[in-house]
């Protein structure tokens, strides 16, 4: 039993066990395996949990500002919140939040300027808010929504159909869906979806691997015992099938995936010739190959083939499979690729700033769409028959806007602003460059108050993730406007392993070269030191899922380096991640440590949970997790947890904050985002020794 006493925490007694795996002949302990257990259904774990939580909670609620910060946050965070709109049949949709509320309401309208009527209010479906809208299904003919239902953070969803017009919730409903969605026949009959077979048993269904993924077909009013098997692969019960109807009804394109790199097989299905099979287009995982839609058999995707920054190729199913590129690869890195109207919508990043440009069926430059300023874009959503779409845009300083982009002039009408209690010209946005250990310039944006001081004692959150091809974009946080309004400077680098650059940038970030993800991160803290933004006493880094990784990995290697540590739903377990829920996926980015003892070393050489050395002095950390994450499961925090406070010595407190009845962070309720937060930034402003800005 461990139970280590700093300064005036004294942190549960953890039970080791003598538990040893082999790799390659190496023997490697892991005492504290018996916390991969399940909450619900380990008594032991959940003893664990609650005796944890009490040191963490009592700890926080010692903590200064505590209540004046999650004041503010509440005041500024309520705020009038909407997505950009789509339209559906003669229909307009959005989303909107009026301030506080746990979860966003799907309204809809008849025209953008109409009355918009409550179409679904997740909020009535749970007292405390945890149960949240999971993914939308519009049939063709405008009727029926197909809807997803996410209950306490799970990504597993329970799928509903309603009828638009008198809002009636019809008999079906459909289980056993993670990671799919639902696409419709032409005829609205009823929509293709992709699920799992039942767990076999309630821990399974929190904690087993997801294999064996099927198509299904459900007809409208049937239940889902009846549904049509259309496509599985028990040979391969490790692939993924994502289906798409295409808008005009004809083929029912199939997406093969394997894990989280854009590599993809390709089949599709004739729905217009009775019993036709399912004929190959693109076989082996060698590219991305993301269907855009169709003209005719000429189909439109994204791919990196020949093109790691990504271009438009077309395939003619008809004429022999040939592909041609239309839209060649630029200098910037495609993020995204769609067609609405005759145009084929394209967003790109230059230097992680949005940039989107236009082109037409051919693939001949239409116009670039302008924005006010560095930020963020997104939307650009619709069908092939509309001549408008929307999209939103933000910056770290600069709230969202959403628009209306005619597609025939290209012209933008500004629809909504949100009001935030702040003044957006009292702060300041820029973009640096700097060298990573090897030399690669690697860029940042850095945002705070005007009329900071460069004397090294800025309070400064370093917040990062770097990888699985994602990329991290200057748009809008209430939770990171405070942080400057207190009086903080927030940094985010563009680390390798996103998606900034393209397929090399993501490459160099992966596997054997994870490393340098982690000295990209390292050399931008010690970048703002040098340049006198802060000091190692008054900086703080903070990520969350590979994100949190990432803080785990940096805080065992340079301990000193920092003064506090928030690792969230961190992947912290790099030998073991693969064995539980969605974590097979990720052996793309991350590798295996039983596919090779090359990629064992390399994962062992930076594991967090491995890595922590006794008698070290750690910086002030709070983990966080949730007890019903099944994407990152809360074993890989728990076992984190447990040997940090076993290692560490000194008077910095190594607590765990375990929430309850949330998951990964999808459809978590305001209100437990809005605590976590305050929490946080509490445990920050002690320990970076802060004196919150705190506005009456």
């Amino acid at each position: 039993m461990s139970n280590n006493v700093q300064g005036q925490l004294k942190y549960p007694g953890t039970e080791k066990v003598d538990h040893v795996d082999e790799y390659f002949g190496s023997q490697v302990s892991d005492p504290f395996r018996w916390l991969e257990g399940d909450v619900r259904t380990e008594s032991k774990v959940a003893d664990w949990v609650a005796a944890q939580n009490k040191v963490s909670f009592g700890y926080i609620e010692t903590l200064p500002f505590r209540k004046e910060i999650e004041e503010r946050l509440t005041k500024l965070w309520n705020y009038e919140k909407y997505s950009a709109p789509f339209r559906r049949g003669d229909r307009y949709y959005f989303q909107k939040n009026d301030g506080l509320q746990n979860q966003f309401v799907l309204y809809m309208q008849d025209s953008l300027t109409g009355d918009a009527k409550v179409l679904i209010d997740p909020n009535k479906w749970s007292e405390d808010g945890t149960t949240a809208l999971g993914g939308l299904a519009f049939s063709d003919d405008g009727k029926h929504l197909a809807y997803g239902v996410q209950e306490s953070g799970s990504d597993w969803r329970t799928w509903k159909v309603m009828e638009i017009e008198s809002g009636k919730l019809l008999d079906d409903e459909l289980k056993w869906i993670k990671f799919g969605g639902a696409t419709w026949k032409k005829d609205s009959s009823g929509f293709f979806y992709n699920r799992y077979d039942e767990p076999k048993s309630k821990e399974g269904e929190f904690t087993s691997l997801n294999k064996n993924q099927k198509v299904y077909f459900h007809k409208l009013g049937t239940p889902q015992s009846e549904d049509v098997l259309i496509h599985a692969d028990d040979d391969n019960p490790d692939w993924g099938f994502t289906p798409e109807v295409s808008e005009d009804g004809k083929y029912l394109v199939l997406t093969v995936w394997v894990g989280t790199d854009d590599r993809y097989r390709v089949m599709y299905k004739d729905l217009e010739a009775r019993d036709s099979p399912f004929v190959t287009l693109i076989d082996g995982f060698e590219n991305e190959y993301s269907f855009m839609g169709n003209e005719g058999s000429v189909f439109y995707f994204k791919s990196d083939l020949d093109a790691p920054k990504k271009c438009v190729l077309t395939i003619d199913v008809a004429g022999g499979g040939e592909k041609k590129t239309i839209i060649a690869e630029a200098d910037e890195a495609m993020q995204s690729a769609g067609i609405v109207g005759d145009m084929i919508i394209c967003e790109y990043l230059k230097d992680a700033k949005s940039q989107v440009k236009l082109f037409d069926l051919a693939g001949k430059f239409v116009r670039e769409v302008k924005f006010p300023g560095i930020g963020s874009a997104g939307g650009f959503g619709g069908r092939r028959n509309h001549t408008e779409t929307f999209y939103s845009f933000s910056s770290f300083n600069r709230p969202p806007s959403t628009y209306r982009y005619d597609l025939a002039t290209g012209e933008s009408t500004q629809i909504r602003q949100a009001k935030v209690d702040f003044n957006p010209e009292d702060y300041q946005v820029k973009q640096v460059f700097y060298k990573s250990k090897d030399g690669t310039r690697v860029p940042m944006f850095i945002a705070h108050k005007k009329g900071i001081e460069l004397d090294g004692a800025n309070p400064t959150l370093l917040y990062g993730y770097g990888g699985f091809n994602i990329s991290l974009t200057p748009g809008f946080s209430v939770s990171r406007l405070q942080w400057m309004e207190m009086g903080g400077v927030y940094a985010v680098p563009n680390l390798r392993g996103g998606g900034e650059y393209g397929k090399d940038w993501h490459k160099a970030g992966t596997k054997l070269q994870k490393q340098n993800v982690f000295d990209d991160f390292i050399a931008a803290a010690e970048y703002l030191i040098e340049n006198k933004y802060t000091s190692s006493g008054n900086l703080a880094i903070q990520g969350r899922s590979n994100g949190g990784l990432l803080v785990g990995a940096c805080m065992t290697q340079r301990p000193e380096l920092y003064g506090a540590a928030l690792p969230g739903v961190g992947v912290m377990d790099m030998l073991r991640f693969q064995q539980f829920t969605a974590g097979r996926f990720w052996v793309d980015d991350y590798g295996s440590s039983t596919a090779s003892a090359a990629e064992f070393e390399a994962l062992r050489a930076y594991s967090p949970y491995h890595n922590l050395t006794d008698g070290t002095a750690y910086p002030a950390t709070m983990v966080t997790t949730a007890d019903t994450d099944d994407r990152v499961v809360p074993g890989h925090s728990f076992k984190f947890a447990a040997r940090l406070q076993e290692a560490h010595v000194g008077e910095n407190p190594v607590i765990i904050r375990i929430e309850t009845a949330a998951g990964h962070g999808a459809g978590k309720p305001t209100s437990k985002v809005i605590e976590e937060v305050a929490d946080e930034w509490a445990f920050l402003a002690k320990h970076l020794k802060m004196k919150p800005q705190l506005p009456n």
